[in-house]
């Protein structure tokens, strides 16, 4: 009996580093796929041990069964599939480069080659390279070309980043001309009075713009929208205008002015209408309507001559 006892207690051990179990899904940083990605239970020496290429930053790779079964046997695992199908998926990390930083790399190169300044680059369907999540990529265009009279240019987009081999990438496109524009901050509500924070001046492709749109700031502050405009849409001088100082159906003062006498009413605005506008009145009292110009909120002054009329 002792000796079956001491039998156990020996094998204890050997027994616990069979217990090996598979990590059906894994993320990795490095660009190395270590073997404790795939699997638990292992010593930290085993668990080190780099066992293929990592995906490349935002991709993927699946392991099938056969392939986890030969690494398993030819690191000593312990491990057998509980299932006919065993598989674990390796994820790692990446984030595209910015489309920003790639035009600007760009623009670097076509300038001395004769780019317009103030052009946009055109780059297509690009689908940007991923980098690592956390590294800092550094780009370079190699073989540039720019041919102005077609505005079409050519590159070899080169990206470094800590992590990945170097990787290059052919980009090819065209200039496309820009003007000045303003453009909306947030939504506008129809009505609203711009404010210097509600607009911002910036250049856009001139096929996406309508004639008569607004190209400074100050063309647009101050004044009333004359309908709702969504975030990031330009503005034209025809979607505002001098700010209503009488609201439609509103209530105003209405004013008459006679030598030596100032006589005044109460009355109801048909329209609205902007400092200096002229708009019809109802006048409260004798529910005649008069025509009078506004001269401040809510204040309307009617001519000695303005003949009533019954509304």
């Amino acid at each position: 009996m002792r000796i079956l006892l001491l039998s156990l207690v020996l094998a204890a051990p050997a027994l616990a580093q069979e217990i090996v179990t598979l990590r059906p899904h894994a993320v990795v940083d490095d660009p190395v796929l270590r073997l404790g990605a795939l699997f638990d239970g292992i010593d930290p020496a085993r668990a080190a041990r780099p066992v293929a290429a990592a995906p490349a930053p935002g991709r993927r790779i699946v392991l099938e069964t056969e392939q986890l079964l030969g690494l398993a046997r030819a690191h000593g695992l312990g491990w057998r599939p509980l299932a006919a199908r065993e598989q674990a998926v390796v994820e790692r990390p990446g984030r595209p480069v910015p489309r920003a930083e790639i035009e600007a790399t760009l623009r670097a190169e076509l300038l001395p080659m004769g780019l317009d300044p103030d052009a946009a680059l055109d780059l297509g369907a690009l689908i940007p390279p991923m980098v690592p999540a956390s590294a800092q990529a550094h780009l370079a265009a190699e073989g540039a070309s720019y041919d102005p009279a077609t505005q079409r240019f050519a590159a070899t987009l080169a990206v470094a980043a800590e992590g990945m081999p170097l990787l290059r990438q052919r980009i090819a496109g065209r200039a496309v001309p820009t003007a000045p524009a303003v453009v909306a901050t947030r939504r506008l509500a129809l009505g609203e009075i711009v404010g210097p924070g509600d607009v911002r001046e910036i250049r856009m492709r001139a096929s996406l713009l309508r004639d008569g749109v607004a190209d400074r700031a100050a063309q647009l502050v101050g004044r009333q929208l004359r309908r709702p405009i969504g975030a990031d849409q330009p503005l034209a001088l025809a979607d505002v205008a001098a700010p209503s100082l009488v609201e439609k159906n509103g209530r105003v003062v209405l004013v008459l002015e006679v030598p030596g006498m100032t006589l005044s009413a109460q009355g109801r605005a048909l329209a609205a209408a902007p400092h200096g506008g002229t708009v019809r009145v109802v006048n409260l009292m004798s529910q005649s309507v008069v025509e009078g110009v506004v001269v401040a909120p809510g204040r309307v002054r009617v001519a000695a001559a303005t003949a009533p009329r019954t509304e």
